[in-house]
């Protein structure tokens, strides 16, 4: 198996972009319209409070995801923008990622880390899952909205 080597970008540099652009599109088949209608901001995925990763196989940026700081206690991160291109599936990109946001989180501590999934995204669902993460009470933007799964888990 080929290695997966995670960096640390800036969530505005052109390599998170492209692939934020991806994970929006494969959203929006999913639920329509732009796919994710949260407000984020660059800056939210900046140490100390928050960080992007991006995910390459082959020298290829295959999938990212971030982490941002929520709440006023300063002690939970929000799981945001986790993608893994088609083509990278089922090759332990998203693990490696989901793995590389908790440390990242952890080294700022960090103590829960929370995300919020639609009902659309089996896979997702089953890799949260096994990896430890519980049901929680529904937050955010799509706290209300039909389908709408929120997990959460100590870190």
């Amino acid at each position: 198996m080929q290695e997966i080597e995670i960096q640390v970008v800036p969530f505005d540099s052109p390599v998170a972009q492209r692939l934020i652009i991806a994970a929006l599109a494969d959203l929006s088949v999913r639920y329509g319209g732009s796919g994710d209608e949260t407000p984020v901001d660059a800056g939210e995925f900046a140490p100390p409070t928050g960080a992007f990763l991006v995910a390459h196989l082959d020298g290829q940026p295959v999938g990212c995801g971030g982490w941002r700081s929520h709440g006023d206690q300063g002690d939970t991160a929000e799981l945001k923008r986790m993608y893994t291109a088609p083509e990278a599936r089922g090759r332990g990109v998203a693990r490696t990622v989901l793995a590389a946001i908790e440390h990242s989180a952890r080294e700022q501590g960090r103590k829960r880390i929370i995300l919020e999934c639609g009902d659309r995204q089996p896979e997702a669902i089953a890799m949260y899952t096994s990896a430890g993460y519980d049901r929680i009470p529904n937050f955010g933007y799509y706290a209300d909205a039909p389908g709408c799964l929120s997990y959460g888990r100590p870190l």
